[in-house]
């Protein structure tokens, strides 16, 4: 089953993916919408999967000092609260993310239309 149900306004999708060993950057698909999974310092971090500066694809980026580095012009994103490097001025929408003993789950906001009427749009 894809869900795992509602928590805190939250729906959770189960991340199909297999993962690599260690710390790693990558593109998967969770809930119909691509995001970027990354693993820092051993801990898993879901984030949108593009630079908000030129749209580049940020699973082609890597980590460094608790930050997300856009592959093509450098900026970079705290992994912590998605704020960008000293002025930059822009941010990153990061996503809740946990493992359970059946798998990897992301959960994202739902809309108030959606928890009125079980619709997902994210």
């Amino acid at each position: 089953m894809n869900k795992a149900g509602t928590k805190d306004n939250l729906r959770w999708y189960k991340i199909e993916e297999k993962l690599p060993e260690g710390d790693f950057v990558m593109q998967v698909q969770v809930g119909g919408k691509k995001r970027c999974l990354l693993r820092h310092e051993g801990q898993l971090h879901l984030i949108q999967n593009y630079c908000p500066h030129a749209g580049a694809v940020l699973s082609g980026g890597w980590c460094k000092d608790k930050m997300i580095i856009c592959p093509v012009h450098r900026y970079a994103y705290h992994l912590d609260d998605g704020r960008g490097a000293e002025g930059q001025g822009d941010y990153i929408e990061l996503y809740a993310v946990r493992e359970t003993s059946d798998g990897i789950y992301a959960g994202f906001k739902q809309s108030l239309f959606s928890r009125l009427f079980g619709k997902s749009y994210f």
